[in-house]
């Protein structure tokens, strides 16, 4: 069953990732963020508020949320800063490029994440699965040398340091959610880290506004912003509970999750009219087959 979470969580997040591209067309990326984020945690707080007053609501169900003690919601906020450095530099990234570019890119993060998890939590890949980490190498590579035909070098490109920004702490949240699911239940998780990433990002807007920085732009209504809280909460919902099922492994559940970005390449093709689909598919092809090999050979 985790691994049909798994699926089910990539799935979801590529329609997010899509509405998040679309709202960028209208808004800056704090805003989006933050009334996205804001709605996701309206989502919880009857549940938040059940477990603050021991009312007892979702008690012993996948929905209970625990109240929780300080060195966890300490560890969760934690959490919360870094996926609000992934979230922003992340969507700064993904305004300013092709869909299909940044999606591949995002896509190379479970990567980094297998490496992590070999390193701290141990767990040990064969032959195959390490041959399955050279193809996907190889298939960012390939879209590298697609990217520069648009103009966009990934040496220089600054929209694409901030998505390996985005990357590399979406790895160090990753590896922190493995850990968290040793000893916390998913929703506290979910639902408390979502409460924070809409303070801190509040707290950004503030004083963007404050400070009258140039990053900051009065907000426009959007209905896809309520469409990427829909679909952001249902999509780390599957992947939290996937996590926390026994016997799952972060390394082939996060390889799982970024095949969304079969679901931003079609829609790039679609809707967005991205040029050059022929040698990103190529690149996508390989990277998917790479994935494919992981998940036949962790089963």
């Amino acid at each position: 069953m985790w691994l049909w979470a798994a699926v089910g969580s990539a799935i979801l997040l590529g329609i997010y990732d899509v509405f998040k591209k679309q709202a960028s067309t209208r808004n800056d990326v704090l805003h989006i963020l933050f009334y996205a984020t804001a709605i996701s945690t309206c989502f919880f707080i009857p549940l938040m508020l059940s477990s603050i007053f021991g009312w007892g609501w979702a008690d012993g169900t996948v929905f209970e949320v625990p109240r929780g003690t300080l060195n966890e919601h300490l560890l969760v906020f934690l959490k919360s800063i870094i996926v609000s450095i992934s979230w922003i530099t992340g969507l700064m990234g993904l305004k300013n490029l092709p869909i299909t570019t940044a999606g591949t890119i995002k896509a190379s993060r479970p990567v980094f994440v297998l490496i992590g998890s070999i390193l701290i939590f141990g767990e040990r890949l064969n032959l195959w699965q390490w041959v399955a980490i050279l193809i996907a190498m190889f298939a960012l590579w390939l879209l590298g040398r697609t990217s520069k035909k648009e103009g966009v070098d990934f040496a220089r490109n600054k929209w694409i340091f901030c998505m390996w920004i985005a990357v590399i702490s979406g790895v160090i949240s990753a590896l922190m959610d493995k850990h968290l699911m040793a000893s916390m239940k998913p929703m506290f998780v979910q639902s408390w880290c979502n409460f924070y990433i809409a303070l801190i990002i509040g707290a950004i807007l503030v004083f963007g506004r404050l400070a009258k920085s140039r990053f900051y732009s009065e907000f426009r209504f959007d209905w896809a912003i309520l469409l990427i809280a829909v679909f952001i909460t249902m999509s780390d919902f599957l992947y939290f509970l996937s996590l926390y099922s026994s016997g799952s492994m972060l390394s082939v559940v996060s390889m799982l999750r970024r095949s969304s970005v079969i679901i931003t390449f079609i829609c790039g093709a679609l809707f967005f009219k991205e040029k050059h689909l022929r040698s990103k598919g190529l690149a996508l092809l390989i990277l998917l087959v790479g994935m494919a090999i992981l998940v036949f050979s962790s089963r």
